[in-house]
C-alpha cells in the first residue's frame, strides 16, 4: 500500500511539473509574439512617415531619384512581406536606405534647414530608438524561449507540446556596413 501512495504523490509531482513548464513556455510564446508585433507597431510608424520624408525631400532633390526610389521601394517590401523574417528583411533594406537618405542631406543645406524635414527626421530618429528597443526586448524574448525549449527536462515538455525555437533578430549584412554616398 505504500508503493501505492508513493507512485501516486509521484505521479502528481510529474504532472505539475509538466503543467508548471508547459504554462510557462506558452507564457514565453506569448512574449516574443508580443515583442514582435511591438516591432511591427514601431515599424508601422516608421513607414507612416516615409511618404511624407519623401516629399519633402523629392522638392529638393530632383536628381536624386534612385535614392528616393530605394526608399519607396523597400517600405513597399516590408507591406507586402508575408512573414517576420521577410519583414525583417525589408525592415533592413528601408534602414539602409534611409541612412543614404540621410547622408544625402548634408549636400543641401537648404533641405536641412528646413523645418518640417528636421521635424520629421527627430520624430524617424526617435522612432529608430524605439526599434532598437523593441528588437531588444524580442531578442531577450526569444532568448529565454530556446533555452526553455533546448535545456533539459523542459525540452522533453516542449517537445511534447511542439514548442520550437525561434528566430533572433540579426542585422542584416546591408545594416552593418558604412553608409557610402556618391556624387
Amino acid at each position: 500500500m505504500n508503493w501505492w501512495i508513493i507512485l501516486i504523490i509521484v505521479v502528481v509531482l510529474l504532472v505539475l511539473y509538466v503543467i508548471s513548464v508547459y504554462n510557462s513556455l506558452v507564457n514565453l510564446k506569448n512574449k516574443v509574439e508580443d515583442q514582435a508585433s511591438q516591432i511591427d507597431v514601431e515599424l508601422k510608424r516608421r513607414f507612416d512617415l516615409v511618404p511624407n520624408l519623401v516629399e519633402t525631400v523629392k522638392g529638393y532633390t530632383k536628381h536624386e531619384k534612385e535614392t528616393l526610389e530605394n526608399v519607396v521601394k523597400a517600405r513597399n517590401s516590408y507591406v507586402s512581406a508575408d512573414n517576420l523574417g521577410d519583414q525583417l528583411k525589408a525592415d533592413g533594406e528601408l534602414t539602409n536606405a534611409i541612412s543614404k537618405l540621410f547622408a544625402l542631406t548634408e549636400s543641401y543645406p537648404d533641405l536641412k534647414a528646413n523645418e518640417n524635414f528636421m521635424n520629421l527626421q527627430n520624430e524617424l530618429s526617435a522612432i529608430e530608438e524605439k526599434i532598437v528597443y523593441a528588437r531588444q526586448f524580442y531578442n531577450d524574448s526569444v532568448l529565454m524561449l530556446n533555452n526553455k525549449v533546448e535545456m533539459f527536462p523542459s525540452n522533453l515538455v516542449a517537445k511534447m507540446f511542439n514548442f520550437t525555437k525561434k528566430e533572433f533578430f540579426e542585422a542584416s549584412s546591408a545594416e552593418r556596413e558604412n553608409v557610402k554616398v556618391k556624387f
